[in-house]
């Protein structure tokens, strides 16, 4: 009894004590999620880049949320659910995208995809690769660490840059954020692709 009393005569808290707290839940939320922000913006814009290396790939403007895409594994599970803020353990993704039969441009994507993660080296555990192939090769079995996705709702997606996948296979690079931010094509090369995420990298502490 005294002690719920006690509970119904506590004070209310003053308009600076409110202030204090707001001002700490801030101070919080920055030193959490800050770095991962200033990160994601510097790459995106260049903004402070002593470099001044421009990307090789093209990005995507704006930035395409992958849950648009509605992508599914073959257990029914989103690829969208792969990624956000609130997810530890979300990475970088290549996403190899081919329309129709994957005949030697698309093969040649899917095998650029791997070289290139495994030529980032120490960083190659920060992105993963999966794949969108209408048609998938039985060879395509070699790659157990390049899961197929398919159309949650059996439409083709609209892909950024509406790209024809049938004509010009795509990689597209997307964000722990889970966003499509760059696509690379078979014009650019696997040295291109690697000088590009190599960077990323570098400057990013998200993922």
């Amino acid at each position: 009894m005294a002690m719920a009393e006690s509970e119904q005569h506590k004070p209310e808290p003053t308009p600076a004590q409110v202030r204090r707290g707001r001002r700490i839940a801030l101070l919080l939320f920055a030193i959490g999620f800050g770095p991962m922000i200033v990160a994601t913006v510097m790459f995106y814009t260049g903004w402070m880049n002593p470099t001044g290396q421009s990307n090789n790939g093209t990005l995507v403007r704006p930035p395409v949320a992958v849950a648009d895409l509605g992508l599914v594994n073959g257990d029914g599970e989103p690829l969208a659910d792969r990624f956000g803020p609130q997810k530890a353990d979300a990475t970088w993704m290549m996403l190899v995208v081919a329309g129709g039969e994957c005949a030697a441009e698309c093969q040649e994507q899917v095998y650029l995809a791997r070289q290139v993660n495994t030529a980032l080296g120490k960083n190659q555990d920060r992105m993963q690769r999966a794949a969108y192939l209408e048609q998938a090769p039985d060879d395509l079995s070699g790659y157990p660490d390049m899961p197929l996705m398919q159309s949650g709702n059996g439409e083709s997606p609209r892909w950024p840059g509406n790209v024809d996948i049938e004509r010009t296979p795509q990689i597209y690079v997307i964000d722990p954020f889970g966003n499509i931010m760059m696509r690379y094509g078979p014009g650019h090369t696997g040295k291109a692709m690697l000088e590009d995420l190599k960077h990323l990298m570098k400057i990013s502490h998200i993922g």
